[in-house]
């Protein structure tokens, strides 16, 4: 079965997410826990889990398909100690609500060494993880760590930087990844043919291995390739396009993970792109008429 679908907002309630995601033709979504653009956060009450819970039921979505994303503000490799403070606090606070709403992955942006260097950015991260995890080794939550655009300080624009940082972990074998098409793309991954996409895939085994590639950022670029500018752009209008999505998608070990939408626009906007990549899938023989 292919698990499609997009970024969905929680201002009506965690509650309302899972029927939100049917409607706009989608059975798997991402979200926040709270605003992302703040550091405070409240954990969701029992009710508002015992409502959302009921409604991943209602609606048939997994849990093991569902992402949630960290709030902007964090950074793990900051060399500035109350930015990287607050930043594990926040994480683990957001993992915990992750856990208490019953979905098992969380997601994040590794961070910015803000000029210091790439060792050192890559060496926070670790021991920021380490100490997240001795927080929260009684959730079930899984962190995977995203691939970013190469601009600025930014650590995880390659496949080796994400794998050094999970192989120093002390608990490797609750990090993964998840793969971001704009943010590839921007880093000089060309998955536009099938030779990119095999690359793409060979420096995952190399670096982590395979099966530590958990989750799927469908997101077209406006920018060309090798540009580091981290712009979205709705699917087949930007540069990977149709035909790059068309041979992006035809790879079992793509197309079998949970794909999220994090396109411009709403829910009418999503409904649209969700489409587009149903068209793909169907073109391609991944999904039946």
């Amino acid at each position: 079965m292919i698990e499609l679908g997009a970024h969905m907002k929680i201002s009506k309630g965690f509650k309302k997410v899972p029927q939100d995601t049917v409607n706009i033709g989608g059975n798997t979504f991402q979200i926040f826990t709270h605003s992302p653009r703040t550091w405070s956060m409240k954990q969701p009450t029992d009710q508002e889990v015992d409502e959302f819970k009921l409604n991943m039921k209602k609606f048939n979505i997994r849990f093991e398909s569902v992402l949630v994303h960290s709030s902007y503000l964090i950074n793990l490799a900051s060399p500035k100690e109350d930015i990287w403070e607050k930043s594990i606090d926040t994480m683990i606070e957001e993992i915990k609500a992750t856990n208490k709403l019953g979905i098992f992955f969380y997601n994040f942006h590794p961070g910015s060494h803000l000029g210091v260097g790439e060792e050192f950015g890559i060496n926070r991260i670790v021991e920021a993880l380490d100490i997240i995890f001795s927080k929260i080794k009684d959730t079930q939550v899984t962190i995977l760590l995203e691939n970013v655009a190469k601009k600025g300080g930014n650590i995880g624009y390659s496949m080796k930087h994400l794998g050094s940082i999970i192989n120093a972990s002390r608990f490797k074998n609750r990090l993964g990844i998840t793969f971001d098409t704009c943010h590839g793309f921007d880093s000089n991954y060309d998955i536009r043919s099938k030779a990119g996409v095999l690359k793409l895939l060979d420096d995952i085994e190399k670096n982590m291995g395979l099966e530590k590639l958990k989750m799927i950022h469908l997101n077209d670029s406006k920018y060309d390739l090798g540009a580091g500018k981290d712009r979205h752009e709705f699917i087949g209008k930007g540069y990977i396009g149709i035909k790059g999505f068309e041979t992006f998608l035809s790879f079992d070990e793509i197309c079998n993970l949970p794909l999220l939408l994090e396109t411009p626009g709403d829910d009418k906007e999503h409904a649209e792109d969700i489409q587009v990549i149903k068209n793909i899938l169907k073109k391609i023989g991944k999904l039946e008429e």
